[in-house]
């Protein structure tokens, strides 16, 4: 007999938890909230949160990175089933993206422990930091970083967009941890996050089961040519770069629209030097994001702009300059969790879908260890990255009951280990 099938979370207390979290950073006049990885802001919400997590008898480490992971014990000293997401903002930034997916997992275990049951694996609940690579690029640094894609020593040296290191940054708010990276392999992870799209808010669904994460391609650019009088500087002798940042923006537009769904793309920085009315730039520094969930068609896009790039520069006289900023492969995460999660959704009486993200999640780093997926809420008009960012109460308690019984389903649930041949 099942004894946990009528558990559900406490949705007052899980938004009480979401307004707490949201006051650190809050926007003035808006419900958004700003905390850029290795802040002040982002050091207060970290020890919130921290402090929730010791409140409820949690162990909790902090790796080199900064990620944070807090443990409920189970009946056996076994791999544990992790949730978990991140609490880094954006600088314009809602209070669900992110935030969510963690504090749904202390929910989760304050549900648990109230209801006096003790799962057959240990929970995990993290928070990885730099998620949203705001500040410091690549996304999702600190969950790149916990799995074993990037060396602990490159991750430490980069350099913010305000000239900040993310070593010693992590020292001034006391979050360089002593736990090793990579870090501890869970058993399954599931994270649970608003939709940030429009899909199931469109089509009346309450549950999205998502099936994987389309590659991402981030790219700076930076165009050189000639600083000169706009006035006196006939057009055909000009050397401009802004004329070519400008002509990108577009291409990348109709480069979207030529590839067709579900390739998208966006130019969401332009920086001008001197950045005066009156005078043709020196030098245009411009980023570029390319998506799909086709790792061949990303490839074209990526080809196609380089091409239309150098080809545009060359004409105006001008020199070019790029930089990865990310560049991560499509993501397919674990059929098996998926089914999960969907039929976890169907038994609780909850409308689903099984769709793709269309933004990087943490997911998609821990899917390189071990089984993964994640569950997404509707997101009111799609927004996100968006202080009007809104899910509904009603929808919140539903993604969170999903969450807590697939991972209690988890813990009883056995992979088969990869062959070597």
């Amino acid at each position: 007999m099942d004894t946990t099938a009528h558990l559900r979370i406490d949705i007052d207390r899980l938004q009480h938890r979401l307004a707490d979290l949201a006051a650190i950073g809050a926007i003035e006049g808006t419900e958004g909230c700003a905390r850029l990885a290795f802040t002040d802001e982002d050091k207060a919400g970290r020890d919130l949160v921290v402090a929730w997590m010791r409140d409820l008898g949690m162990s909790v480490t902090v790796d080199r990175i900064g990620n944070v992971v807090a443990v409920m014990p189970g009946e056996t000293e076994t791999a544990p089933v992790m949730c978990g997401s991140h609490i880094d903002t954006v600088r314009t930034g809602g209070r669900y993206d992110g935030n969510l997916g963690v504090l749904a997992g202390l929910e989760i275990v304050e549900t648990l422990k109230t209801a006096g049951i003790t799962p057959e694996r240990p929970i995990a609940v993290a928070f990885f930091s730099d998620e949203e690579g705001a500040r410091f690029a690549p996304d999702m640094l600190g969950s790149l970083v916990y799995v074993g894609g990037m060396g602990i020593e490159e991750a430490l040296d980069i350099e913010g967009i305000d000239g900040a290191v993310v070593g010693p940054e992590l020292e001034r708010i006391g979050y360089a941890g002593a736990a090793p990276v990579p870090g501890l392999v869970p058993h399954a992870f599931v994270e649970l996050h608003v939709e940030q799209g429009p899909v199931l808010e469109v089509e009346d669904i309450t549950i999205g089961a998502v099936d994987g994460v389309q590659g991402i391609s981030w790219t700076e650019v930076t165009v050189t040519g000639q600083s000169n009088h706009a006035g006196t500087t006939p057009m055909h002798l000009r050397k401009d770069p802004g004329y070519v940042a400008a002509a990108c923006a577009a291409f990348v537009r109709s480069l979207a629209d030529d590839l067709g769904h579900p390739q998208v793309g966006t130019v969401g920085r332009v920086e001008f030097a001197p950045n005066l009315v009156n005078v043709v730039p020196a030098s245009a520094t411009f980023t570029v994001d390319l998506r799909n969930t086709d790792e061949a068609t990303l490839q074209i896009a990526e080809e196609r702009f380089h091409e239309f790039l150098h080809t545009t520069a060359e004409a105006e006289g001008c020199s070019v300059e790029t930089r990865t900023l990310a560049r991560f492969e499509p993501v397919i995460f674990d059929p098996a969790v998926v089914q999960l999660v969907t039929d976890t959704a169907t038994e609780l009486g909850y409308s689903v879908k099984q769709m793709p993200s269309g933004a990087g999640h943490d997911a998609q780093m821990l899917a390189r260890v071990c089984p993964t997926a994640m569950v997404f809420t509707p997101s009111v008009d799609g927004l996100s990255h968006n202080p009007a960012e809104y899910t509904a109460p009603a929808d919140l308690e539903a993604g969170a009951n999903v969450l807590l019984h697939t991972m209690l389903a988890l813990t009883t649930i056995s992979f088969e280990e990869p062959s070597d041949g």
